[in-house]
């Protein structure tokens, strides 16, 4: 929907830029434009949201068709609407151009929604996926087994237990990572993870779950908490030498799941690439699997005795598992 309405204030900015002679004609020009054409528009958004059942069981080219008929028959009908509150006369002929430019404009978005579809096909989206995956799965394994080889001469059995959960994290990172998967087993990743950086840092890895309210049943991207756990330790508490808690939130509201992380940090740590490189990788994937119905924030908070706090803010929309 937001792409439906820039794009055809875009072309009536277009079409009005054309026509004008100046600047302020052609200010005037898109107002006395967008007087139509923004009813216009919502009101097909509106037919196309109570039709969109129907028109998905139809062949696509029939389906496409139907749209471009639905908005040059309302595209004449309001014009007549106009003609009759006005003073100015209509006619035929000026119906029939205004049938003629609805369907034009909706064929133009139609053609610009499937060469979009065509550039992110499902193979290209899914060997992107599997790249950005990739990259992830290498730095998340070293990290690991660092923390598991600096038990091994202090402490062999405690490194033995960390071995079984390396293991076990690596059955998982094995997996296709195409597909969403259930929040829950996401979860469970990432306390193995902190399991195993909770050996190598002791009582200084702090760590706050505050899940309560977590719906276990909705759908996430693989690897997605993971890497920001890793940063916020690798970054965060790490390097400062003292002790630090990290709180991990997660609750849903409405149809939306929000995903709040905290963690302590250092100034010069936030500059680091491999922090910045992590985040870029998760919002690419982000909007691969969402579009626009995700987003990733981040900043930086000073909070008690001057120190100061890194916080992740996700939102994603709300996807069941299917029964």
């Amino acid at each position: 929907m937001l792409r439906i309405l820039l794009g055809v204030n875009l072309l009536a900015f277009a079409a009005a830029l054309v026509q004008s002679t100046g600047i302020d004609d052609c200010v005037q020009r898109y107002v006395d434009m967008a007087a139509w054409v923004q009813p216009l528009l919502l009101f097909n958004l509106l037919l196309l949201a109570l039709l969109g059942n129907p028109l998905r069981r139809l062949r696509p080219w029939v389906g496409q068709s139907v749209v471009i008929l639905l908005a040059a028959v309302a595209s004449a009908q309001l014009f007549d609407v106009w003609s009759a509150v006005s003073t100015e006369g209509g006619g035929w002929q000026r119906m029939v151009r205004a049938a003629m430019l609805g369907g034009l404009v909706a064929g133009t978005m139609l053609a610009y929604f499937a060469l979009r579809a065509k550039a992110f096909s499902p193979a290209l989206v899914e060997a992107r996926l599997q790249a950005l995956t990739a990259r992830i799965r290498p730095h998340f394994l070293f990290n690991s087994l660092n923390a598991v080889l600096s038990l091994i001469r202090a402490e062999p059995r405690r490194a033995e237990t960390a071995l079984e959960d390396l293991a076990d994290l690596y059955r998982a990172l094995m997996r296709d990572h195409r597909d969403l998967l259930p929040l829950a087993d996401e979860i469970a990743l990432c306390r193995q993870y902190l399991d195993l950086e909770k050996l190598r840092l002791g009582e200084r890895l702090n760590i706050e779950w505050e899940i309560a309210e977590m719906p276990d049943d909705i759908l996430v991207p693989p690897l997605m908490l993971q890497p920001l756990l890793e940063n916020a330790v690798y970054h965060g508490i790490e390097p400062s030498g003292e002790a630090g808690t990290l709180r991990i939130r997660i609750a849903r509201h409405g149809d939306e799941l929000h995903i709040d992380l905290a963690n302590p940090c250092v100034r010069r740590e936030i500059a680091k690439g491999g922090n910045r490189m992590a985040l870029a990788n998760i919002r690419e994937r982000l909007a691969l699997y969402y579009d626009l119905e995700a987003r990733l924030d981040t900043h930086e908070v000073a909070v008690a005795n001057g120190q100061l706090e890194y916080r992740v803010h996700i939102v994603l929309p709300c996807r069941k598992v299917k029964p």
